[in-house]
This record gives structure tokens, sequence and C-alpha cells, in this order.
């Protein structure tokens, strides 16, 4: 990029200087604005902190709400962010009330679409005041953030939206209008397999949660989101092109959108946090100590993502099936659910575990497992050399930090688009077994007990640990100069230029 901050010269990305001089002599600052949930935001953060790694001229400045949810230890986190990385930004937008109460809503998406919708005034009002003393070269909006995208049309600001779920699950949602167009039941009163260009044959179960039911709010928003993404100026998705071809290929070739042209699209990532997303100090030195004692690769780590929760008969369901595997564990574990409705969006308080895990299962495991309250170190864990598996809840952060850590998976898919994540995972990527649910929805002892055997001993186990290992090595090279991660951040910063020409 002549006069930029990065170019590509011999297969090579190289960071360069002045790129603010090419748009303006005020600074160049981009936008963005991610939904409030914690595995969103760090994602995003981590997007910022590769722009600024090439383009150290531009500022980063991030919108952040407060929401009266539950969603991580987001303020930590970003506490943590302002004081390692002082050139990003965080604009917090004003608290805005609710029409109703938390505990009325339907479900977590339903809350944050209307949260986010309400916000609007707020994002108007702070991309006007950046805009005074700043180029605002773009706002790249995360996929909740939809509401936001008529925002930057009216300020006349080029929107990107940032996609932080997997490839397959952006053509998924690309195609989305064209499968309502399809169909007129509701996905989960039918058992009809899908096509969607680019993804294995879909059943409708395996649909993301929010689709399930064309009668909720939760689908009529996804369906407004997925209407919406191709109208930008362009989707950047946290992949890479080589752990998800065939649907990269199709989203390329124009399939997946329907009734109109598809936007540019830059598959930048892995995009994954170097250190964890919140505490540390004893807790996190606790559980590396533990690692430290164990054999090589010998350690199935559990771990169900910051917002993931089990009822009190699943979790002894788990203990049991741990215990019975004879594997070496550390386990993660989170408050059930409350059962005050009232309460269901807020934080659980750390868990009882005497009283949650069945008698004695503490003592008897002690010499091979290790029980943790709430939080672990994931990305120090799962980086870790005694760590040989990972059963997991299948958020696409957490599958990319494996992806990139070389570590086979089980998948045990909890809420959102994770069911889906997990077909992929399993049938296309073909890094994790699959945990089976019975027809309770619950997943028994003797099937925990079962995956993790077949994951740690068999031949099957062995397979996907090579194709995973395949993988990292991957993920590395498409983050390295001349990498098709890095150089689809070239295409990006480019277009971003030329929209303000």
């Amino acid at each position: 990029m002549e006069g930029g901050v990065l170019s590509i010269q011999g297969g090579k990305l190289k960071a360069r200087v002045s790129f603010s001089a090419m748009v303006s002599e005020m600074e160049s600052v981009l936008v963005l604005y991610p939904s409030p949930a914690m595995g969103h935001l760090i994602s995003m953060v981590e997007l910022g902190k590769l722009i600024l790694k090439y383009y150290p001229s531009i500022s980063i400045t991030i919108l952040t709400i407060t929401p009266p949810f539950d969603t991580g230890a987001t303020a930590s986190y970003i506490a943590g962010v302002s004081s390692t990385t002082p050139s990003i930004t965080f604009h917090h937008l004003p608290t805005t009330p609710l029409p109703r109460p938390v505990s009325s809503y339907p479900s977590f998406e339903a809350l944050t679409s209307e949260l986010l919708t309400l916000n609007n005034p707020n994002v108007h009002h702070a991309l006007q005041s950046i805009s005074l003393n700043s180029t605002v070269l773009a706002f790249i909006i995360d996929f909740f953030c939809t509401p936001a995208l008529g925002v930057a049309k009216e300020l006349n600001i080029p929107a990107y939206y940032f996609f932080t779920s997997s490839g397959t699950g952006l053509a998924l949602f690309l195609y989305f209008p064209t499968l309502h167009r399809k169909n007129t039941q509701r996905f989960r009163d039918t058992n009809t397999i899908h096509e969607v260009p680019g993804l294995p044959p879909l059943p409708s179960a395996d649909m993301p949660g929010p689709l399930l039911d064309r009668t909720s709010k939760e689908y009529e928003s996804f369906l407004y989101y997925a209407t919406h993404i191709s109208k930008s100026a362009g989707i950047i998705v946290n992949t890479f092109e080589s752990l998800e071809s065939e649907a990269v290929k199709a989203i390329y070739d124009g399939l997946c959108v329907t009734d109109g042209p598809t936007p540019p699209v830059f598959c930048i990532g892995p995009l994954i946090a170097t250190q964890g997303g919140h505490g540390g100090g004893g807790e996190k030195e606790y559980c590396l100590k533990w690692l430290n004692s164990q054999p090589k690769r010998s350690v199935v780590f559990l771990c169900f993502g910051s917002l993931g929760v089990f009822s009190e008969a699943q979790l002894k369901e788990i203990a049991v099936g741990l215990e019975k595997s004879g594997q070496r564990f550390l386990w993660v574990v989170r408050s059930p659910p409350s059962k005050d409705k009232s309460r269901r969006f807020l934080a659980p308080s750390d868990p009882d575990l005497d009283s949650l895990l069945p008698d004695g299962f503490l003592d008897r495991t002690k010499d091979r497992g290790l029980v943790v309250k709430s939080w672990a170190p994931q990305v120090a864990v799962l980086n870790h050399g005694s760590v040989g598996g990972f059963v997991t809840h299948c958020g696409w952060n957490s599958v990319l930090e494996a992806v990139s850590s070389g570590l086979p998976m089980v998948a045990w898919p909890l809420y959102a688009e994770q069911r889906f994540n997990k077909v992929m995972l399993v049938e296309e990527m073909k890094v994790a077994l699959p945990l089976e649910e019975s027809k309770s929805g619950l997943v028994t002892a003797t099937e925990v007990e079962k995956r993790l055997r077949e994951l740690m001993e068999t031949e099957k186990g062995f397979n996907i640990r090579n194709q995973v290992k395949a993988m990292k090595e991957e993920a590395k090279a498409a983050m390295n100069d001349g990498g098709s991660s890095l150089v689809a951040l070239d295409k990006l910063l480019k277009s971003c230029r030329q929209k303000q020409i």
C-alpha cells in the first residue's frame, strides 16, 4: 500500500507510517462497537490490537455499554486492556434504561437486541463527538449491533461488520433470508434437511437456537440482522480461510446472498486473547501449578464459557463420568442457574462444590483431578503441555483457542449458535467428537465416560488430534507475514481508505 503503514513486499507484511496523512490532517480513527457479551468484546479488542500492530498511526476507539445483566467480568477485562494497551480508547456510552424489568425478557438474545436498539441515540452522539477531532475511517459493528447501521449511514461513515463467530456461521446467516422465504414452518417443528451453500446438509434441529421459532422476537431480530449485513461496506470474520475453506469459497463466490451482491469479506483470524479474560493472581497460579505436576498431554480440560451453566443433576452426571473414565481432569464448575426468575440474567454466586458434586467425589479424585470454582485461565491452560483434550461449549472463541493450541475437542453445545458449531466441528472440520444428549436433554455419565476415553485413548481420538495439529500450523501461517489473514487485513484497510476518497 503506497503511502500507508501496511504493505506486502516479497510476500511479507511490513509496518509503515503516516496513514492518517492519506486521509486527513486530523487523527484517523476506527470506531469499534461490540455486543456487550465477554466473548464478543474480547475478539473485537483483539481485532483492534492487530490493526494497531500494523497501522500504528491509526487510533482505535471502542464503544461500550454497561448492561443490567451478566455478560462475564467485562469491567475488569476492560480495565486490564486499558492498562496494557493504552492506545485503545474505551468510550463508555451512557446507561440506557430498559422499558421493563430485565427478568421479563424471554432470552439473553431478546434482551441484548432491545438494549442495543435503544442505544442508537448514544451511538449517534458518540460518533458525532469523535468526528469533531478525528477522521472516522470506518465504524465496525458487531452482528448484534445492526440497529447502528442506520446511524453510520446518516453520518456518512462507512460501516463494516465484525462477525465474531465462524465462517460457516456467516455463510448460514447470509443465506438465512433465503431459508426464511423457502420455509413457512418453524424449524423446531420440522425434520427437514437444509442445503446451505458451502455447508454440509443441515438438519432443522441443529439450526442456531434463535432461528428455531419463526414466531419469536429472537427470530425476528436475527432475520433483521441477516438482511442488513449484506448492505454493509464489508464483513470481517474471525477465522482463517483454510479452516473453513468450503464455506469461505461459497461466500466469496456470492452464493450465500441470493437477492443482491455480497459485500467484500475479510477472513482475519484467529483473533484470540493472549491472556485470559479476567481473574488471575492466586487462581491462575493455583491451576498452572497443579498442571505442572501432571504428565504431558494427560489432562482433559472441561470449561464452558463465561455464561455456560448446568443443572445440579447434570453436574453430578459429569462428575460420575469423569470418575469412571479414569482420566486426569481440570474442571471449571459454575453454580446452576437460579430458580429465582428475577435473577436468571445476573451473575451466579460461587458454587458450593460439596453440595453440588457426589459425596466423596473430590476426595476420591484428588490425585488426578482438580475442580475450580467459576473461572480458570483458559488460554494459559489450553497452551499448557499437560493438557491433552478440551470439553467445550463450542463458543467460537474457545474453538479458535483450542485450534491455535492444537487440542482436540469434545463438543458440548449449550446455547446460541453452539449446536450448529458442533456440527461443523465434528462433520466438516473433524476436530471434535460429539457428546450426545439423552431424550430428556441430559448428557449421561456413561456418555461422558465414553467420549473422554475415546478422545484420550483410541485411534479416532488420535486422528482428531492429528487433524487439529495440522490446523494449528495453518492458523500460525495465516497470521504470519504474507499469510491469508494479514493479506485480508491489508485489503480491509485499503477498503477503508478508498471509502474516504
